[in-house]
């Protein structure tokens, strides 16, 4: 039987590249042509491309474990999930049937969670920007509130006083964990003694009353020791608040989240199973720290705030190449129909890139560009591929935190989300939009209403 023809490929050569690179020509490709055993071409076909798919079986599954990992330890912990890591109503509402809190930073996310049922007291009110009137409803719920500035404090009081009300606040910190950059921006700084200034004016408000400490220490976190110092801080301040003559009991310590996923950071060598600490690591560590901390007979609940670690691996972005076309340096290069106004975090990381099946030939150079007229609309400047053919497929993963919070309406519509169900069922959870959804807010002034002069 004939061979079918293979057109030569001319590999460019160069001074710089390294040998994974050089063995990556003659590597076979990685293949998933199934997510939770449903084929990427029937999701595709029934939903159209591109598409977001998440499996609410990993979602459960992965909730299930980090939780276990930390209450087997400490019994005393509460989670809370972070909207803006991804509020789809369908995960949310996923999570919070798993147990965990609402997790929110702005007027929006608070009134979303609300509109799913989550009662005020299952809501901890986070960020740098709450409305006087989101705190009054914040007030009446009976939600959490961690306060994150001066500015703030006088509103809480405020609200506080104008409702007759005595009100449970929490303090936002921001510390020293020996890891850099070291984010200042949210709370009071504890070691320059702002924290401790902002106990003072709170206990002078008279209705205002402290009885938790927050700290988030950022994104991505991969030194748990980094934890370790958080703790130990902040079980320190606790009891020297309540040491003081003001009067308050700490109950809780809030750690926040940026407990890492298994993306790959652009720029490292290794992958994320060799550099990313396990969430048991994690969670031994945090844990040991409180039992070694904490004073005898006080149990501090423990909350965590988590969102990347919980919902990165269960998303996955499928695409279509559209297109191919020679770069003048030698590279082959696919344009496909999703790009950066689909996943913002590509900037950042460096995602898994499958296809849907065994292609041969040689692999080479490539570049994924997406279907945006900008430069910077680059998926991967790195992968190698065999030569692939217009509608192939492509799937992306991890991509579930942050991509569709922070998805871009621009140039494209924003396409449906679909979510494989525990018995193998499929469910649009967001539908794809149109010309409608776009303009469904805009108003045109009566005096353009006519004809143009085209």
């Amino acid at each position: 039987m004939k061979k079918p023809y293979e057109s030569p490929v001319i590999l460019k050569t160069r001074m710089a590249i390294s040998d994974r690179a050089v063995n990556s020509l003659h590597h076979s490709q990685t293949v998933r042509s199934t997510i939770d055993d449903i084929a990427v071409n029937k999701l595709t076909d029934d939903y159209g491309s591109p598409l977001f798919v998440f499996s609410e079986k990993t979602m459960r599954q992965r909730y299930r474990d980090i939780y276990m990992a930390f209450s087997t330890r400490y019994p005393a912990v509460t989670f809370g999930w972070s909207y803006k890591t991804n509020y789809l109503s369908a995960i949310c509402s996923i999570l919070h049937q798993e147990g965990a809190l609402a997790e929110v930073v702005s007027d929006m996310e608070y009134d979303k969670a609300r509109a799913l049922g989550v009662p005020g007291e299952n809501i901890i009110y986070n960020g740098p920007n709450k409305s006087v009137h989101s705190l009054r409803k914040a007030i009446a719920d009976g939600a959490s509130i961690n306060v994150d500035h001066l500015d703030e404090i006088y509103d809480i009081s405020k609200v506080a006083d104008s409702m007759g009300r005595k009100v449970k606040i929490g303090l936002r910190l921001n510390l020293d964990a020996g890891i850099h950059p070291q984010w200042f921006r949210f709370g009071f700084n504890l070691e320059s003694g702002q924290a401790m200034d902002a106990v003072e004016l709170i206990s002078k408000t008279g209705s205002l009353i402290v009885n938790s400490l927050h700290c988030h220490l950022g994104t991505y976190i991969m030194d748990p020791n980094a934890y370790v110092i958080a703790v130990q801080k902040m079980l320190s301040f606790a009891y020297e608040v309540e040491d003081s003559i003001f009067g308050f009991k700490i109950e809780s310590i809030d750690i926040g989240g940026g407990l890492p996923s298994k993306s790959k950071l652009k720029g490292t060598y290794h992958g994320p199973d060799i550099v990313v600490p396990s969430i048991d690591e994690y969670a031994e560590k945090i844990t040991t720290a409180i039992y070694t901390h904490k004073r005898d007979g006080n149990t501090p609940r423990l909350i965590l705030e988590c969102g990347r670690a919980i919902i990165d691996e269960t998303g996955y972005l499928i695409v279509s190449v559209v297109a191919s076309k020679r770069l003048p340096d030698g590279r082959k290069a696919y344009v496909v129909d999703g790009g950066i106004n689909l996943l913002y975090t590509s900037f950042w990381y460096k995602y898994n890139i499958e296809l849907t099946r065994q292609v041969g030939g040689l692999n080479e150079e490539s570049v994924i560009y997406g279907p945006l007229c900008m430069n910077i609309d680059v998926i991967e400047d790195n992968a190698f591929f065999p030569s692939i053919d217009r509608g192939e497929r492509i799937v992306i993963s991890p991509v579930g935190a942050y991509n569709v919070s922070q998805w871009m309406q621009f140039i494209e519509y924003r396409p449906n989300i679909v979510l494989i169900a525990m018995d193998g069922s499929v469910d649009v959870v967001r539908e794809a939009e149109n010309l409608t959804d776009i303009q469904s807010r805009e108003i045109i002034p009566e005096r353009l209403l006519a004809r143009p002069k085209i």
